[in-house]
């Protein structure tokens, strides 16, 4: 069992640390744990998110989870990552920091459009020209060949049985299956009752053949203990007859 969806305290919506995620992941069983703690930015203005890590703290972030992949690398494989949006103007940076770091992965996490500093949040209700952009930048991000997977595929929040909802959709699924890229099944969406995930873009994604991959997008350690909601949403995958993948390609 392994989860390359896990956030620390160090983006400030999120709780304990990176050690009682680990304790927590050997505890359930989980043979591989990844972090993905929300990406800093290096922005151009003075704006100031609430929701990531600050980049003065990436350097923490890293040298902790090796010092903690050497500590316990007999009892479980640790994986240091990203989640990141697809921000055109500042990938460049993220390219850098990804080599300076020596990150094993990076996911799309596309919460805002082009940048939080002005951008939209994606989870909100939109309008057709605003899907269109998500499912683009989604594009975008997957083609740079940077992202190991693309998380909760589904956040845009708009109308799932609008027709051109089935037809945005369907092109951002054509577009990661011809990448071989998965999706994600968002396990706090599901477990809280989010927009996400929805059955309808899971049915576009079967008929596609997309490849699945579970994500717990664990904001508490507790979540790497509740196998129960893990095993329902496998469950909930198989009744929709869809391919369930635990591999992703890393960078290095």
């Amino acid at each position: 069992m392994k989860n390359y969806h896990t956030h620390t305290k160090r983006c400030y919506h999120a709780i304990n640390t990176e050690e009682e995620y680990i304790l927590a992941a050997i505890k359930s069983g989980y043979t591989e744990l990844g972090f993905s703690d929300h990406s800093p930015w290096h922005y151009d203005s003075s704006f100031h998110s609430t929701m990531r890590m600050e980049e003065d703290k990436l350097k923490g972030y890293v040298c902790t989870l090796k010092q903690l992949k050497e500590k316990y690398k007999n009892q479980i494989s640790i994986k240091i990552g990203l989640e990141c949006e697809y921000f055109e103007k500042y990938m460049p940076w993220l390219e850098k920091t990804i080599q300076e770091y020596e990150l094993d992965y990076i996911i799309l996490g596309n919460h805002y459009d082009e940048t939080d500093e002005t951008g939209i949040y994606f989870g909100q209700p939109l309008n057709q020209q605003q899907l269109t952009k998500y499912v683009d930048s989604c594009i975008k991000g997957l083609r740079t060949g940077l992202y190991s997977y693309l998380a909760h595929p589904d956040l845009a929040y708009y109308d799932i049985y609008d027709s051109f909802y089935t037809q945005e959709m369907t092109r951002l699924c054509l577009e990661a299956k011809e990448l071989d890229i998965p999706l994600e099944f968002n396990l706090l969406g599901f477990s809280t009752h989010r927009q996400y995930p929805n059955e309808v873009f899971f049915k576009i994604a079967k008929k596609i053949g997309n490849k699945v991959i579970i994500g717990t997008d664990a904001h508490e350690s507790s979540a790497l203990l509740d196998l129960k909601i893990y095993h329902e949403a496998k469950s909930y995958l198989k009744r929709l007859g869809i391919e369930i993948t635990e591999d992703i390609k890393f960078l290095r």
